[in-house]
């Protein structure tokens, strides 16, 4: 009994660690943004900022207070509509596309929002008993890494609503970035063959989407040991390559014409000098770091210029599972790639962080897959349909997040977050 005593304390104390550390994160990221930045919307995709504090806040209330905390009175009955995504099955909710035109609810209110189910969420930890804490255990932490996920969207959607204002607002100056020059890039070689990849429940936190742990077959390839730079992907627009159609896929030949591509997003050509805006500004390109704000359209049609392709899915995670996860991480405050340098011969570099890294897998289902009971099984699965895998996490994306099995996905076209390439090939 006393064992048992000693890790039901060990269990709240590491719930109450975990909530505090992970909320306190979307906290520090807010910090520099003014009352108006908050309810900005400026493209359908994004959300202003107000929403993710309000909606990441939702998600505890209503899947762990309103079902676990008897004494709990909800602290506005509208909410449920205003900040729920797409849970059908919990209720309706306000369309995505007009979240920014809510002025109300006030920032200030939201912050009372967060306040007070925080509260909520530490009074149950430490007063619930040890059946019900081990079962709200796993819904925590399913809503703190979902709280991840959203302050990477955060970030992302700051980004994008600064990138219009003619003002090119600073999100945080930067007193310096790293500047090193890129490695060569070698081509690491691997077999191939009837490999596992996946993750089974049980093995550390895991979304549904991850599992289970399968098998693949895979011929050889091989696999650059670091992601594409601006300065490569330069040479690509100097070659004319958004006006080459032999290097698209019908679709993304179509939306480069509808949407008069020219360059990665937030690029900016100035008296024939190209400029990146970043969060900390607007600055020149740096040829050295990875390039980002790439669609799976140009992603492909680059890897088909340069005479390769993307890795799939499986490629990428058995070339990089035994890679410590280690990188430039939201943690890092930094918020943009940096150049990645050599670490020895033979390896892969910055496997995790700096950009997402497009695969040529289409979204599915693993074999087996089951996806979680109740609402919570809305989170990945109905999304299986007309989207891209990407692995490895982002400049934005934090370290405690990513794993070598996580799957992020995005639609083909999209490009606003931090979405890089990483290039592979067949071995003969």
């Amino acid at each position: 009994m006393v064992q048992q005593s000693i890790q039901t304390t060990e269990l709240r104390n590491q719930l109450l660690h975990s909530y505090e550390t992970t909320r306190m994160m979307t906290n520090t990221l807010v910090e520099p943004l003014e009352t108006e930045d908050y309810t900005i919307q400026s493209i359908p995709d994004v959300s202003p900022p107000k929403w993710h504090m309000a909606h990441t806040t939702w998600f505890f209330e209503t899947f762990i207070l309103k079902e676990y905390s008897e004494s709990y009175r909800s602290f506005h009955e509208e909410f449920d509509y205003l900040f729920n995504s797409y849970y059908e099955s919990v209720g309706s909710f306000f369309p995505r596309h007009s979240r920014g035109l809510l002025s109300r609810p006030s920032i200030d209110k939201v912050r009372r929002y967060r306040k007070d189910i925080d509260e909520e969420i530490t009074r149950l930890i430490n007063e619930a008993d040890e059946a019900i804490l081990i079962e709200i255990a796993d819904l925590i932490e399913i809503g703190l890494h979902h709280e991840q996920q959203h302050q990477e969207l955060l970030m992302t959607d700051i980004k994008y609503n600064f990138s219009i204002n003619p003002l090119k607002p600073i999100y945080r100056e930067l007193d310096s970035i790293e500047t090193a020059k890129a490695s060569p890039i070698e081509w690491l070689s691997f077999e191939g063959g009837l490999v596992e990849t996946g993750i089974n429940e049980g093995n550390g936190f895991s979304f549904d989407n991850e599992r289970p742990v399968h098998k693949v077959w895979l011929e050889p390839f091989e696999l650059a040991s670091r992601t594409v730079t601006n300065g490569e992907y330069l040479a690509f627009i100097e070659d004319g390559g958004y006006k080459r159609a032999e290097f698209w896929l019908s679709d993304g030949w179509s939306t480069v014409k509808n949407q008069a591509w020219e360059a990665p997003l937030h690029w900016e050509n100035k008296d024939g000098e190209w400029y990146n805006f970043t969060l900390h500004g607007l600055v020149p390109i740096n040829k050295e770091e990875p390039v980002t704000h790439i669609s799976y359209y140009e992603a492909e049609a680059y890897a088909s210029w340069a005479g390769k392709r993307l890795p799939t899915e499986a490629e990428w995670e058995v070339a990089v599972r035994d890679q410590p996860i280690e990188g430039n991480f939201v943690e890092d405050g930094v918020y943009h790639p940096v150049a990645s340098v050599k670490k020895g011969e033979g390896q892969l570099q910055k496997a995790y962080g700096d950009v997402w890294e497009w695969t040529k897998s289409p979204y599915m289902p693993y074999p087996g897959n089951k996806p979680l009971d109740g609402a919570l099984g809305e989170y990945n699965a109905k999304f299986m349909s007309s989207q891209m895998i990407l692995r490895g996490g982002s400049c934005v994306t934090s370290q405690s997040h990513i794993r070598p099995s996580y799957r992020n996905f995005f639609a083909p076209d999209k490009r606003w977050q931090f979405t890089g390439i990483r290039l592979a090939g067949d071995v003969e």
